[in-house]
């Protein structure tokens, strides 16, 4: 499948979603998650998405990650429309264009750290020398170089997060979405955590949308997005017009 490729911070945004609505259920117990929700985000940005729970943050981030479609409107990533793709075409664009991080590492426990980092060449179909150069070029770009054969249960929380990161970036993706990347770690790994996604961001240009309830980590991001039933209630700076 070919998509739009914008290069340009200053070309088509990277992101766009107009009048997005979900709806989860049918009559009575319809509930709308999301309500007509329009969002723009550029190349290179970093954004951080607010808002409490049940707000629609989730929802919203599940369909930027191409987990779920809208129900209502338009989801554009790289201009290609993506709310009509089937699922395994949405399983393609995650697996060339999206990086992700969770709160809870996701890592495969009885598998090395560098297993853990190669996963998404995997399911490319990367053949073994290529994806094991990538995979020791991820670690050390996160400061884990010598740490490659230790498994989950040997590294700290700190540790595992940064080889979550290393394997949302051996793709190269365009995109990185960061569920509470530092919900489950100390002050000190938290800013150590934020400081590489904020170096991959700026020397990269790695779009990077950040779900968090932290005011002090959503400070790392040039923009925050702040979400309340279902609506966007404020966009602090604005960005662009969607």
């Amino acid at each position: 499948m070919t998509m739009v490729i914008q290069s340009d911070i200053h070309e088509i945004p990277i992101i766009q979603m107009k009048g997005v609505s979900k709806i989860y259920g049918r009559g009575a117990a319809a509930m709308q998650a999301l309500k007509g929700i329009d969002i723009c985000i550029r190349q290179g940005e970093f954004v951080a998405v607010m808002g409490p729970s049940g707000s629609g943050k989730s929802t919203c981030m599940n369909i930027l990650g191409c987990l779920d479609t809208p129900s209502e409107g338009v989801f554009l990533l790289h201009g290609a429309d993506i709310g009509g793709l089937s699922r395994d075409q949405r399983a393609l664009i995650r697996r060339h264009y999206i990086g992700f991080v969770f709160q809870g590492f996701n890592l495969l426990n009885r598998t090395s750290a560098l297993e853990n980092v190669e996963l998404p060449l995997i399911y490319r179909g990367t053949p073994l020398r290529e994806r094991r150069r990538r995979a020791m070029r991820a670690l050390t770009a996160v400061g884990l170089n010598g740490w490659e054969t230790h498994t989950p249960g040997e590294l700290s929380g700190g540790q595992q997060q940064r080889v979550a990161i290393a394997r949302a970036i051996v793709t190269d993706p365009k995109v990185i979405l960061a569920d509470e990347p530092t919900g489950n770690l100390d002050s000190e790994r938290s800013r150590e955590v934020m400081d590489l996604l904020t170096a991959f961001n700026r020397e990269q240009g790695i779009t990077i949308v950040m779900v968090t309830h932290e005011p002090d980590m959503a400070a790392y991001a040039g923009r925050r997005i702040i979400f309340k039933d279902g609506h966007i209630d404020a966009t602090r700076p604005e960005g662009c017009s969607a």
